[in-house]
């Protein structure tokens, strides 16, 4: 089978050849090519040359577009801080909308016009173009809570939520709206898969999580998979409190960070539910030894179940031992 092949029957609850293999790599695939990260992040040409690189050398079945999650709100005109190895910081003192009259002005931007989304278009484009026969190409959006933290302030957010919820509505409504937009611009570029990223949805509670977060994680999800392609859903963080939750979203693939143990997660979920992850990424995946990575991703099949993709909880970070990740391929072709 295709990675592509692999992925998408795993989806269906099909029987496939051997596990998919979907780690996020971002920093490690730019040092792999030996590029600095402010070009990962810029030139969509360096990031699909150094995700088709780090592709073939550790039998990846999928490419990502994934680089940093300030891509949309630097088209809105947010302050955005940026690095030569590190990926580019939103300026949080400095919030788009830090007041909150501003979001009535605000209007959608384009993700075909010259600017950052376009840049994760036409790199969506160019994967597609050069790997996507064989592996699935993933596109990236943010998720409505954190989209809106990017775009009001963490901090600002949370107090948001207690104080102003006709304001929080507002602005989650005008997130999502932008988010489906971007994805569609993806997936007409041709992504076969699209990402979803919504790490701050892991610092609010259960009710909060239900009552805000989890309908518009649904409407935006239910949105991109009427395009015709699976959505995977990743939550960085401890999501022990709201993960029955994003087992409700309808995203094919729940893709969990370390501090949820999939034990725990695969007896919130319906046992169908496809779930990614989720070796911590240091201490377990750059830190430890290849038997030590078989060995914690063996304790993830076993808790999983077989509907199961191989991953770390988080992005693979810089400096993992290629010996590592070696050994998350071999583990990954050796189950099904």
């Amino acid at each position: 089978m295709t990675g592509k092949e692999r992925i998408l029957a795993k989806l269906r609850g099909e029987p496939t050849d051997s596990l998919p293999l979907m780690p996020i790599t971002m920093m490690f695939a730019a040092d792999l090519s030996g590029v600095h990260y402010r070009d990962y992040a810029r030139d969509h040409r360096t990031l699909a040359d150094a995700q088709v690189t780090v592709a073939d050398r550790f039998g990846f079945d999928h490419v990502s577009a994934i680089s940093d999650p300030a891509r949309e709100a630097s088209d809105l005109g947010a302050a955005v801080e940026w690095f030569d190895e590190q990926p580019p910081a939103i300026v949080e003192s400095r919030a788009l909308l830090d007041e909150k009259s501003k979001l009535a002005g605000l209007r959608l931007p384009d993700p075909a016009v010259p600017g950052r989304m376009r840049d994760r278009v036409e790199a969506v484009r160019l994967l597609a173009e050069r790997t996507g026969a064989t592996r699935i190409v993933e596109g990236w959006v943010e998720g409505p809570c954190a989209m809106s933290a990017d775009l009001r302030g963490l901090n600002t957010l949370m107090l948001d939520f207690f104080d102003d919820a006709p304001f929080v509505e507002a602005l989650f409504d005008f997130t999502v709206r932008m988010e489906v937009a971007f994805a569609r611009a993806q997936v007409e570029a041709g992504a076969t898969l699209i990402g979803v990223g919504d790490a701050a949805a892991s610092l609010v509670g259960p009710k909060i999580y239900a009552q805000y977060v989890l309908p518009r994680e649904r409407e935006l999800i239910a949105a991109i998979r009427a395009m015709g392609v699976p959505v995977r859903l990743h939550i960085c963080g401890n999501t022990k409190r709201i993960v029955e939750g994003m087992g409700q979203t309808g995203a094919e693939i729940i893709d969990l960070d370390y501090p949820t143990p999939l034990g725990h997660a695969r007896g919130a979920m319906r046992e169908t539910q496809v779930l990614l992850g989720n070796i911590d990424p240091v201490r377990e995946l750059r830190d430890g030894t290849p038997a030590s990575v078989e060995a914690a991703l063996a304790e993830c099949y076993r808790q999983a179940g077989a509907a199961y993709i191989c991953g770390a909880g988080c992005e693979t970070p810089r400096g993992t031992p290629h010996a590592n990740l070696d050994a998350m391929t071999r583990f990954a072709r050796s189950r099904s």
